[in-house]
C-alpha cells in the first residue's frame, strides 16, 4: 500500500511504455529525449496537483476546487508582481503556497467542523474562488508585458537539462514518497481512509487528518498557480478551467481508490504521466485534442470498474473462507 511502485503501478508503467512505442511507430521524433523532457515538463503541474489530490482522496474526501485555487492564486501573485515587480521570487512563491494553503484550510474546516460532504464543499468553493478572481481583476487579463522577467523566467530556467518547473515536480514526488511511507502523517492518512472507526481507537483524529490533507492539496495548488501563470505568462478568470477532471483522472487511473485508504505516490505520478503522454500525442497522430476529455472520462470509468471488480473478488474470497470455517 505504501510501496512506491506496487504491482499495479508496474502494469501502468508498462502500458505507458507500450503507448510510447505505438506513438513512435507513427512519429519517431516523439520519443526523442528532448521531446520527452518537454512532455514531462508539460505534465509537471498535473503531477504536483495529483499528489495533493491523492492525499485528499486517500482520506475518503475529494477536492474539486484545485483548479479554481490554482487560478485564483495565479491571478493574485500575477497582480502582486505587477504592483511590486521587485519582490523576490522566493517571496512570491511563499505567498502562493500560503494563499493556496489558506483556501485548502477553508475546505478542510468546512468538512471537519461542519461535517459537510467534501464534494459539496469543494463544488461551492470552486465557484466562489472563480468569482473572487473576477472581482479582484475586474475580468481583465494580466499579460506577459506586465509581468517582470524574473517572474516569468523562473519556471523556465533550465538546471541540468530540466526546467525548474520539472524539478519542482520531481522534488514534490520525493517529498511525498518520504511523507507517505516514513512519517506519522502519511500513516494516519492511510489509516483514516482504510478504516476511520479503527483509526479513532488508535488515537488518530479523523477530522484533523482530513483537514491537513486539504491544506496540503491547497498549498500544492497555490504553488502550481504561480508556476502555471509564470510559465504561460498570462492570468485570467478561466485559467485551468476543467483541469480538476484531469487531476482526479490521474489519481483514479493511478490506482488511488475513491473509497480511500488504497493508493501510492508512484500510482498518482504514473496516472498523470499517462494523461500527459496522451495529451501530447493526440496532435501527433492527428486526433483532435477535444478527445482528451473523452479519453480522461473513459479512463476514469475503466479504472473505477477495475477497482470495483477487484474489491468484489476479495469480498467473495473472504466470504468463502468464512463459510469454510467450521
Amino acid at each position: 500500500m505504501s510501496r512506491f511502485i506496487p504491482v499495479r503501478e508496474t502494469i501502468l508503467a508498462a502500458a505507458i511504455a507500450v503507448l510510447l512505442i505505438l506513438i513512435a511507430s507513427r512519429f519517431s521524433g516523439f520519443v526523442a529525449p528532448s521531446n520527452l523532457v518537454n512532455v514531462f515538463n508539460d505534465t509537471a503541474p498535473l503531477i504536483i496537483l495529483a499528489l495533493g489530490q491523492m492525499v485528499v482522496i486517500l482520506t475518503r474526501c475529494i477536492d474539486l476546487s484545485v483548479a479554481a485555487n490554482l487560478a485564483l492564486t495565479g491571478m493574485a501573485v500575477a497582480m502582486i508582481n505587477v504592483a511590486f515587480p521587485g519582490l523576490p521570487i522566493p517571496f512570491i512563491i511563499a505567498i502562493a503556497i500560503c494563499l493556496g494553503g489558506a483556501m485548502g484550510a477553508i475546505n478542510g474546516l468546512l468538512v471537519w467542523k461542519l461535517a459537510i460532504p467534501p464534494i459539496v464543499v469543494t463544488l461551492g468553493t470552486m465557484t466562489i474562488f472563480r468569482g473572487i478572481i473576477f472581482l479582484i481583476s475586474d475580468g481583465k487579463w494580466v499579460n506577459a508585458h506586465e509581468m517582470s522577467e524574473g517572474f516569468t523566467g523562473f519556471p523556465r530556467a533550465a538546471v541540468l537539462g530540466l526546467p525548474i518547473l520539472s524539478w519542482c515536480a520531481v522534488l514534490t514526488v520525493i517529498i511525498f514518497a518520504v511523507m507517505m511511507s516514513r512519517t506519522p502523517l502519511g500513516r494516519s492518512i492511510f489509516a483514516v481512509g482504510g478504516n476511520p472507526h479503527a483509526a479513532v481507537y488508535t488515537g488518530i483524529d479523523v477530522g484533523k487528518t482530513q483537514f491537513k490533507a486539504f491544506v496540503i492539496s491547497g498549498a500544492l495548488a497555490g504553488l502550481t498557480g504561480y508556476l502555471w501563470v509564470a510559465r504561460y505568462a498570462v492570468a485570467y478568470v478561466d485559467i485551468a478551467g476543467g483541469f480538476e477532471l484531469e487531476v482526479v483522472a490521474a489519481c483514479v487511473i493511478g490506482g488511488i481508490s475513491i473509497a480511500g485508504g488504497i493508493g501510492s505516490v508512484g500510482g498518482a505520478v504514473l496516472g498523470a504521466l499517462f494523461l500527459g503522454v496522451v495529451k501530447n500525442a493526440l496532435p501527433v497522430v492527428n486526433i483532435s485534442p477535444f478527445w482528451q476529455l473523452a479519453i480522461s472520462g473513459s479512463a476514469i470509468l475503466i479504472a473505477v470498474a477495475f477497482n470495483a471488480q477487484s474489491g468484489r473478488k476479495k469480498g467473495r474470497l473472504i466470504l468463502k473462507d468464512a463459510e469454510a470455517t467450521p
